[in-house]
């Protein structure tokens, strides 16, 4: 038995939902580096066009997406929702498990979402070029995706890691258009610098972004986007929720728990922003958790600190859950969860207790990735699964309980250009890593003093 939740195009949220408004108080603001003082307009205009900038602090509920970019959301929003009821039967549980599926997109993952109006906005200010860093490619082929759409040049910074194990995500981003490089790289100065110390650098996020905004800042046609973490970001992201809400009432159910991976923030925000609104209403009582790799466990063993976005510190300092700028992560096949930081909006809620958090180490996440594609029939990208390990221990715990809870993740992206990561775990290669409390503590001893 399938059951399929599907919308219309008139389904397709016409606004974005801005959290911000409605939480108890408002998060702290990025603050300049020099200054300490909060950061303005002025300090995010090299990277940024000024729409973006203005909804990065807006106070509006809603937010009305152009009919340009719900023009190219139609190429496969909305997207549907799934109810499990083959891993529920093996799992021998009462709960209802539900996924809402974002892997038809054109980069087969939630990315394009937040990546097509990012490019929009660039373009519309007369932006010629755009650059950014990605992970496990996911993000970098969501941009080079959007930057196709509205004829922008698209220049990535993949992390070196992911890089050499992820080939089939460049050439994904290349055939978009975009020019993909290594990071850390001799292009920049901060690759330079990272490579001088270590030649061998695996990378990192942080040194990505580091490299991606040099390149953008001092050039007056070229800005930087970014994939995850900031606001605006999961404002564009919350499309994913307000179509579950929808289909939910198609269901006659409502989730009881939310799980969601988390690395900077994206994809957790854009499902769970929606169902936390209906929570902060006092309408409902959903409990949400954001799952995160034990190995980058900025969350639930990272400071509340401000700290940069990127390692070279050219960024406003925000105020997040943080392992450090100098953080270096294990090399775990879920590339995009690897960032030091966690989205200062989603780490201001966690510190408000209205969501939790936990770790998942990679051999559980990928067990419950091949559980999942031999009953639901689809192999999940690596990020998800760390969100559907906890639903499958939810379910086992409604088994023993006798309760029929209605557990809800995001299947945020299909993982069919993952598939060494899966070798690597099926032929037993594969081994789990905790990030020892000694290196974190040695990273997060360079936070800013502030």
């Amino acid at each position: 038995m399938t059951t399929k939740y599907t919308l219309n195009e008139t389904d397709i949220p016409r606004a974005w939902l801005n959290i911000v408004p409605a939480l108890p108080s408002p998060p702290p603001p990025a603050l300049h580096p020099g200054t300490l003082q909060p950061a303005g307009p002025d300090d995010f205009a090299p990277l940024f066009p000024m729409d973006l900038i203005m909804q990065e602090v807006s106070m509006e509920p809603f937010i009305e997406i152009p009919e340009a970019v719900m023009d190219v959301y139609r190429l496969w929003r909305p997207t549907p929702l799934y109810r499990a009821h083959r891993l529920e039967k093996a799992l021998g549980t009462p709960a209802h498990i539900y996924y809402k599926y974002e892997g038809t997109s054109p980069a087969g993952s939630h990315k394009p979402n937040t990546a097509v109006p990012q490019a929009y906005y660039n373009a519309k200010a007369g932006v010629k070029k755009l650059t950014t860093e990605t992970g496990a490619g996911q993000w970098g082929t969501a941009l080079a995706f959007a930057c196709a759409q509205f004829d922008i040049e698209c220049e990535v910074w993949q992390v070196r890691a992911s890089y050499d194990a992820k080939p089939y995500r460049r050439l994904m981003m290349e055939v978009f258009g975009a020019t993909v490089h290594p990071s850390p790289s001799d292009l920049t100065a901060s690759g330079r610098a990272i490579l001088a110390q270590n030649p061998d650098s695996p990378g990192s996020l942080g040194i990505a972004i580091s490299e991606a905004v040099e390149v953008a800042a001092p050039r007056a046609d070229t800005r930087y986007a970014l994939g995850s973490v900031l606001n605006h970001v999961l404002l564009h992201q919350t499309v994913i929720g307000q179509e579950a809400l929808k289909q939910f009432e198609q269901a006659g159910e409502y989730p009881d728990v939310i799980y969601g991976c988390v690395g900077g923030g994206s994809n957790f925000g854009g499902l769970t922003f929606p169902f936390l609104a209906e929570n902060l209403a006092g309408r409902r009582n959903t409990r949400i958790v954001a799952v995160e790799p034990a190995a980058c466990p900025s969350m639930t063993k990272g400071v509340y600190a401000y700290d940069f976005g990127d390692t070279a510190g050219m960024t406003p300092l925000m105020k997040m859950h943080t392992l450090g700028k100098d953080f270096i992560p294990d090399t775990i096949h879920a590339g995009g969860l690897r960032y030091h930081g966690m989205s200062p909006l989603v780490s201001h809620i966690y510190e408000l207790g209205l969501i939790e958090a936990e770790s998942k180490n990679q051999l559980d996440c990928f067990a419950a990735g091949v559980q999942f594609a031999r009953t639901e029939g689809i192999i999940p990208a690596p990020e998800p699964t760390h969100a559907l390990a906890a639903c499958i221990e939810e379910a086992l715990r409604c088994k023993e309980t006798g309760e029929t809870k209605v557990i809800l993740t995001a299947l945020c992206g299909h993982g069919m250009l993952d598939l060494a990561a899966y070798d690597n775990y099926l032929s037993g290669n594969l081994v789990d890593y905790d990030y020892p409390a000694e290196a974190i503590q040695a990273a997060l001893a360079g936070l800013p003093k502030i």
